[in-house]
């Protein structure tokens, strides 16, 4: 009984097939029409006029050729292509098809049996080329005024597309004809004077972009696709503002499509999403000297899981690292990158190590087991409201994290060390700002007295209970300790975990944002951010903190209703905006630098440095120590502390 079951499965015809046999029985039809037409219409539509020979020719030879023409046609894919979808490639092999067996049918008619009117080879040439071509793109034809009617009587969404070039096109096809995409595309719009009035695919191009608001109106447009990727992103923004006023909701063709010559549709769009928010160009940086500082290079990442770490990680392998090492405590964001990395760079030499930076014996084991050239440290807690509520983990992880990663590469070798900072270390108003302003402190200090030639005398403050872990100092030369410690500072990050972005897209969802109307915040992308963590680490001779020129802040009441519209909602109609006041610990405005520092320039505008503020290192230990002892015994106040090492934080004050 299996085998007769599997047997049927076999001869079981796919619905392509079944089309494939209709158009073999239609193209067998046309062939007798195709070349009767002209014996009939040569002798004026008179059947009993036709001569004897030449219809008997007729008669006798066209279904055995009607049969060999089958054949020629299935050489020349004409049953297998899908017709759905057919384009001139599809129209070719019906020419090529026809036209050879056109060919033999003259030589063959004429050597075996008479030679035929010349009308009759001609005409009959020409139809049942015309009929097949017919019978094929019909198919198609009728298969879209269903889908048309269909889509009127669903109510499918009502499209704009903005971009009449190439792109514009190859997604009204997909679309309009057939494609994957839902919805109709009523109007086009596009800037060129040259193409304004005219038809593409019978959708008419309204105008410029003077035209969206008016044309969304009029044609009842619900969503507007952006589909030039060779615009600028000044362009792009000025449009895409034009079209948040709209109401209707908003897809584009990513940047990097503007160098891509292949196919695109639908689904190549995505929403527009934060980098598009920014009030600034994209940065673009020349990472041909980061690729000759990691090439050959065993490369640490401390938190290689998170937003930053794993973009950190994706932009490192492929530099073509000799080792990638990735450290992170969180198993799942460790193992998703891990993944990423491996199926995307499969020559890669990756090491996922699980651990705490906390744990200073994991820390050291790491180290001396991989002896790693240049680390990255991005491990630390970055959630400002939940730092305020756990201020003695904050320092834990973020400030005795840092200094013991930091130590431990020292004494192993480190060539660079690099640590990820952020713009609330700068006159810090919360407990988290305040730890990181400890770390730049933590790397400041190891910096000046590694150049000193006094490494020999940091202390090692990892020796607190729960993690008895001491070096001999006698195991190692100090004197030919070389680490280049440095830091990178810079602000908000788009689309990073626990960002504004992603925490706003989730209040419309549930009916609005939540914030202040006069926050200002900096902004960058991920991939942004990441660029300089590897170029200022290309850059560091020791001790520096580089700064990152993020043009012009944002509001973050800005930021929110540019995010509402580009939804496809209302700012406070569709959605509600609050204004709460501000969370525990936040600033009215961040800022990049201290007061008491000055701005020196590299040999990229972009990237600064900031002066260092000079205090008294081994003063700064002893308070760290004193720090530590307390943060391990979740002492309450911490914050009281930390005060007293840091003059410029005010616990809870806002810059107003």
């Amino acid at each position: 009984m299996e085998r007769k079951s599997g047997a049927k499965k076999q001869i079981k015809l796919q619905h392509w097939h079944v089309i494939a046999i209709l158009l073999a029985v239609m193209d067998v039809i046309s062939i007798h029409a195709a070349y009767f037409l002209p014996l009939w219409i040569r002798f004026d539509f008179v059947f009993s006029a036709i001569p004897g020979d030449f219809l008997n020719a007729f008669l006798r030879f066209i279904t055995p050729y009607a049969a060999g023409s089958l054949v020629i046609f299935y050489l020349c894919n004409m049953y297998r292509s899908i017709w759905l979808f057919a384009s001139y490639i599809e129209l070719l092999y019906v020419i090529l098809g026809s036209l050879i067996a056109s060919l033999l049918h003259s030589v063959l008619i004429t050597v075996i049996f008479v030679r035929m009117p010349l009308s009759y080879y001609l005409f009959g040439a020409l139809v049942q080329m015309l009929l097949l071509i017919i019978n094929r793109f019909s198919y198609r034809l009728l298969k879209l005024l269903r889908r048309k009617h269909l889509s009127e009587a669903e109510g499918d969404e009502r499209i704009m597309v903005i971009g009449a070039g190439s792109a514009g096109q190859m997604i009204l096809r997909d679309i309009n004809h057939g494609g994957d995409g839902k919805g109709k595309i009523v109007c086009i719009v596009d800037d060129n004077p040259n193409k304004q009035g005219r038809l593409m695919e019978g959708v008419p191009v309204v105008g410029g972009r003077d035209k969206i608001l008016s044309s969304v109106q009029k044609y009842r447009v619900k969503k507007i696709y952006f589909a030039i990727p060779s615009a600028t992103p000044a362009e792009r923004r000025e449009i895409l503002e034009i079209c948040q006023e709209s109401g209707c909701k908003l897809k584009q063709i990513p940047y990097f499509y503007r160098n891509y010559s292949g196919k695109i549709t639908s689904l190549s769009l995505r929403d527009v999403t934060a980098e598009d928010l920014l009030g600034r160009a994209a940065i673009h940086v020349d990472l041909e000297k980061v690729f000759q500082m990691l090439q050959g290079k065993t490369v640490l990442v401390t938190g290689g899981g998170g937003s930053i770490g794993s973009e950190l990680c994706r932009q490192i392998a492929s530099h073509r690292p000799e080792k990638l090492i990735i450290f992170d405590i969180y198993e799942n964001n460790a193992y998703d990158i891990q993944q990423e990395l491996k199926n995307k760079h499969p020559e890669l030499d990756l090491k996922v190590i699980i651990g705490s930076v906390r744990d200073s014996r994991k820390v050291f084991d790491l180290f001396a087991t991989y002896r790693p050239q240049i680390v990255y440290h991005a491990a630390a807690h970055k959630h400002v409201p939940l730092m305020e509520d756990s201020p003695c983990e904050a320092i834990k992880n973020n400030t005795l994290g840092t200094y013991k990663t930091a130590y431990a590469a020292l004494i192993h070798g480190c060539e660079h060390f690099v640590l990820i900072s952020t713009d609330k270390a700068v006159n810090p108003t919360n407990v988290m700002g305040a730890s990181k302003r400890l770390c730049e402190m933590v790397i400041q200090s190891f910096s000046r007295l590694i150049k000193s030639g006094r490494a020999a005398e940091i202390p090692q403050l990892f020796t607190h209970e729960g993690d008895h872990h001491t070096v001999q100092a006698s195991d190692f030369d100090f004197n030919q300790v070389k680490t280049e410690f440095s830091a990178v500072r810079f602000g908000n990050v788009l689309g990073s975990n626990g960002s504004v972005v992603p925490l706003f897209r989730r209040q419309i969802e549930n009916g609005g944002p939540v914030t202040h109307p006069d926050v200002i915040r900096y902004f960058m992308t991920i991939s942004e951010a990441v660029s300089l963590v590897l170029l200022a680490g290309s850059y560091a001779k020791g001790g520096e903190i580089f700064v990152l020129d993020m043009g012009s802040p944002v509001k973050i009441d800005t930021l929110a209703r540019n995010l509402i519209k580009l939804s496809g909602y209302r700012p406070d109609q569709d959605i509600k905006i609050v204004y709460t006041g501000f969370r525990p610990g936040e600033k009215l405005y961040e800022e990049k630098l201290m007061s008491e520092e000055g701005l020196q320039r590299t040999e990229n505008d972009l990237i600064h440095i900031g002066a260092p503020i000079p205090f008294d290192e081994y003063r700064f230990f002893g308070q760290l120590e004193d720090l530590m002892e307390a943060a391990y015994s979740n002492k309450k106040n911490i914050e009281i502390m930390v005060g007293e090492v840091l003059p410029t934080f005010v616990p809870g004050a806002q810059n107003t």
